[in-house]
């Protein structure tokens, strides 16, 4: 599953999806793998990094290397003058910086990458700098063992070869640094489950899947997996038989090494996920993860110090994540209710791109993409996971003093990813926003958060100004990443930066247009209750509709009083119970299972049926650490939101309601023509039925009525939705006719239509439509006939009669009518069979079930009356001649 906004990598190579790569052709064979495991155990030459792409000075450039003159992204790690030999330069940043060696340094000087932050490390530091919130640091010792950073042995730096010679072949570029993000460099989730089965199978390597989520660097995977081996032992080489011949891998080429070249630990080791210790009530975060937060949150005090903005309206805005769902609908709405100019930063290697890709994205959410939309927003490429957005010094400073708001809504969406893979595009880039903030003019950064910030399992309460859950208790990455961001923007806060977090639940669909985010939880989820029809107990989902969320967002980002606060963009949650009845009112009736049961459930009923729409769920109900994040989210309390109650009522908004069934209707209709949902249809078994018999006589067209006919139908509703959407009833049974055919004729399909065409009236006005039946109908001869009947409403006194007494029109399939006549629903049968006779569900509960007949009743009763009132107004109308008086013009006339 890739990131939904804006977290990418920004190469155009890299963006193409894992799926589309082809694994048979481009893979390199066992000798080039044994190579590359020989190069990277090889000693470094003087003046060079160390890795298999050791000797050109500077990493693979998708790792977002930086320069010493960004605050925030990776910088630059050089080793300067009289650094003794074997000495070792600890550079950080999450990915790889530029490491080069300075005249001075001694032959074989190693350069270890760090993973406790970001910028520019310079040789010579004291010890005691190096433990400065592990920010731009360097450590020089007199002996290698002074060097306390996870060392790496020749064994951890072969085996790291190896997973990146593997995973290269699952990326669209190729190829991957031992030190690149596997997701980072355009890999994707199935490529992750395809490395892990890769790993396992060729090499005899056991990674667990949510440990290549959690930090996919090759480097790092191999020193994880190293330390959980009993002992070491010599990699034997692979035979020829034991691994399928691959063609060999002619862009790295390398001598060939022994066997005795490499050593690794026992190939039977397992790495799998972990937790700390602490209550085993609770499960908690990776130690090594709450170092690196720990680490970002001192980031924050790096940050100028500023003014505050001016209070007004902004006119020219800077937007991210305009390609993403929330992202595209915020932009349209700052656009229609104010006057600002919007520039827009989008990942694409230029403009052209970048504005090709925003119309697109636009476009895919049913949002317009017009000349006067173009012409009110400029399309900025970069890259918000990149230093300084991926611009220019100019085209930062430039951007730094043309724009007076910002607004940050690009972020890395992915449940399994790891804290490290998500943070460069969601923790540090939010901080190079609120540098950006503080460069120049003064401008107030609106933060889109979420509420994943309190993710905690067990969690009383999470109103706006609650504290937020404890990070150690957050396991999965994106929770971890959102959480970093918030309280690091606080920190902002105090040096003077204006800074409002916005915190929505899931996001569904629009309410008018169905346009939904098949990546959301929320809307995977609600997917998957009308697929499958069953739903696990829980406590409460905080959702609301996108067009809500982004019209709530657009009037804090333009209205100066509400900015610096935190709000829940939440709305009102919806209880279980109202799940139950809102998928019951659509005719889904869904059985409530246990979490674990709900989930074995679906996974066997995926993998046994598997929706491609729907594989990321998969692989989040197969994850411990995403399984996590589900049961917080379904467990957790209400959210709170009283200031946002507050503002949108002071502004005339329009207030939070409950994302019902009524409001899902567009978005379902959408998911169902996506493949992500279904809808009932008419060989679904009903929801809701009852018998109608009607006795009478018919004769030829034109011709007295004197031969006796009669009809046994059953009405039926698959759904709800079926009257809300088409006011149709389905009908089968069997009609009894003798002057068409001897044996009764079957209904193949039939369908009643309710007030059709809304009830207009025919025959000037004399007969008002209350019910069209249209029945397709099979003899014992296997000839095909027609009924076409109707139930009109008149003005007459008749009424009763009116509701009962069908017109009918018979006739051969492709022929004219032949028989007409009239049928009439005998009186004492008509309570009895379509009042007291209605039939429910029988998997519906008694509760349910009286409110499916009541449901039904209103509805009918409300437009059988719409529709016998109104030949009785038209007639009022006409005897009081309520047209207005006539003009003394008429008069003349």
């Amino acid at each position: 599953m890739r990131d939904v906004n804006e977290g990418a990598p920004p190469y155009a190579g890299q963006r193409a999806t894992g799926e589309a790569i082809e694994r048979g052709d481009d893979g390199p064979g066992v000798e080039a793998l044994l190579a590359r495991i020989g190069q990277a155990a090889a000693p470094a030459a003087p003046g060079t990094g160390t890795g298999p792409d050791a000797g050109t000075g500077t990493a693979d450039a998708a790792s977002g290397a930086g320069t010493a003159t960004a605050l925030f992204g990776t910088g630059t790690v050089a080793a300067g003058s009289g650094v003794a030999p074997g000495a070792a330069v600890v550079g950080a940043g999450a990915g790889a910086g530029e490491a080069a060696s300075a005249s001075g340094a001694a032959p074989g000087a190693a350069v270890v990458e760090a993973d406790t932050g970001l910028g520019a490390a310079a040789a010579g530091s004291s010890a005691g700098a190096a433990m400065d919130s592990g920010v731009g640091v360097s450590s020089t010792a007199a002996a290698p063992a002074a060097v306390q950073v996870a060392p790496a042995t020749p064994d951890a730096d072969g085996l790291a070869a190896v997973v990146a010679a593997a995973a290269a072949r699952f990326l669209p570029g190729g190829q991957l640094s031992p030190d690149t993000d596997f997701f980072d460099a355009g890999g994707t989730s199935v490529g992750a489950v395809e490395l892990v089965a890769a790993l396992e199978e060729e090499l005899g390597v056991e990674i667990d899947l949510d440990e290549v989520f959690a930090d996919a660097r090759p480097s790092s995977l191999a020193r994880r997996w190293l330390a959980t081996a009993d002992a070491a032992a010599a990699l034997p080489a692979p035979s020829a038989s034991a691994i399928p011949a691959t063609p060999a891998d002619t862009r790295t080429p390398a001598p060939a090494p022994t066997a005795a070249d490499v050593t690794v630990v026992a190939p039977r080791a397992t790495l799998t996920a972990r937790t700390t210790g602490g209550d085993p009530s609770y499960a908690t975060a990776r130690p090594e993860d709450l170092d690196q937060i720990l680490a970002d949150l001192a980031l924050a005090d790096r940050l100028p110090w500023t003014g505050s903005p001016e209070p007004v309206p902004p006119r020219r805005i800077l937007l991210t994540g305009a390609t993403g769902f929330l992202g595209g609908h915020l932009l349209l709405d700052l656009l229609r209710h104010s006057d600002a100019h919007v520039h827009c930063l989008v990942r694409a290697a230029d403009e052209e791109a970048a504005t090709a890709r925003l119309g697109e994205a636009l476009k895919s959410h049913g949002l317009p993409w017009s000349s006067e939309v173009r012409r009110r927003v400029t399309v900025l490429p970069g890259d918000i996971g990149r230093p300084r957005l991926g611009l220019s010094d100019s085209g930062w400073n430039k951007l730094a003093h043309e724009v007076d708001s910002i607004v940050g809504v690009a972020a890395a969406v992915d449940f399994l990813r790891g804290y490290r893979s998500l943070r460069q595009s969601n923790v540090i880039g939010a901080l190079t926003l609120a540098e950006l903030a503080a460069t120049g003019p003064p401008k107030p950064l609106h933060h889109i958060s979420s509420i994943a910030v309190f993710n905690e399992v067990g969690i009383s309460s999470m109103g706006e100004d609650d504290p937020l859950a404890r990070v150690d208790r957050l396991v999965a990455g994106y929770d971890q990443t959102k959480w970093a961001a918030e309280v690091a923007l606080r920190r902002a806060r105090d040096h003077g930066l204006v800074v409002t977090a916005m915190r929505p639940g899931g996001i569904g669909g629009h309410t008018r247009t169905g346009a939904h985010n098949p990546q959301d939880l929320s809307s995977g989820l609600i997917a998957a209750f009308g697929r499958f029809r069953t739903v696990p107990a829980f406590h409460r989902l905080n959702a609301a509709p996108v067009d809500w969320v982004s019209r709530v967002a657009a009037a804090v980002v333009c209205e100066p009083d509400a900015w610096g606060f935190d709000y829940n963009l939440t709305g009102v949650p919806n209880t279980l119970d109202d799940v139950v009845r809102d998928m019951a009112f659509g005719g889904m009736h869904v059985r409530v299972q246990d979490w674990d049961e709900w989930r074995t459930d679906v996974l066997a009923r995926l993998e046994a049926e598997p929706v491609p729409e729907l594989g990321f769920l998969t692989r989040v109900l197969r994850s411990p650490t995403a399984l996590k994040l589900c049961e917080a989210t379904l467990k957790g309390p209400a959210a709170g939101d009283g200031r946002t109650a507050a503002l949108v009522e002071a502004l005339g908004l329009r207030p939070a309601a409950r994302y019902d069934a009524r409001a899902q209707l567009r978005t379902f209709e959408r998911l169902a023509r996506n493949g992500l949902a279904r809808l009932p249809a008419k060989d679904d078994p009903p929801y809701l039925w009852f018998s109608e018999t009607a006795e009478g006589a018919v004769g030829p067209a034109g011709a007295a009525a004197d031969t006796p006919c009669s009809a046994a139908l059953t009405l039926s509703i698959a759904s709800m939705h079926q009257l809300v959407r088409e006011r149709r009833v389905d009908v089968g049974g069997e009609v009894v006719c003798a002057a068409a055919h001897p044996a009764p004729l079957l209904v193949e399909r039939g369908d009643v239509w309710v007030r059709p065409e809304e009830g207009i009236p025919q025959r000037h006005g004399m007969r008002h439509q209350l019910l069209r039946y249209r029945l397709t109908l099979r003899d014992a001869d296997g000839g095909r006939w027609w009924l076409e009947g109707h139930k009109y409403a008149r003005a007459r006194r008749d009424v009763w009669r009116q509701t009962r007494a069908l017109d009918v029109e018979i006739g051969r399939e492709g022929e004219p009518a032949c028989l007409a006549g009239e049928l009439v629903v005998p009186a004492d049968s008509y309570v009895r069979d379509q009042i007291d006779g209605i039939e429910v569900d029988p998997r519906l509960t008694g509760r349910e079930k009286r409110a499916a007949k009541l449901t039904w009743l209103a509805w009918f009763g409300a437009e059988m009356g719409r529709g016998l009132l109104g030949p009785f107004t038209r007639a009022a109308a006409d005897l009081l001649d309520l047209r207005p008086a006539r003009t003394t013009s008429e008069r003349h006339r």
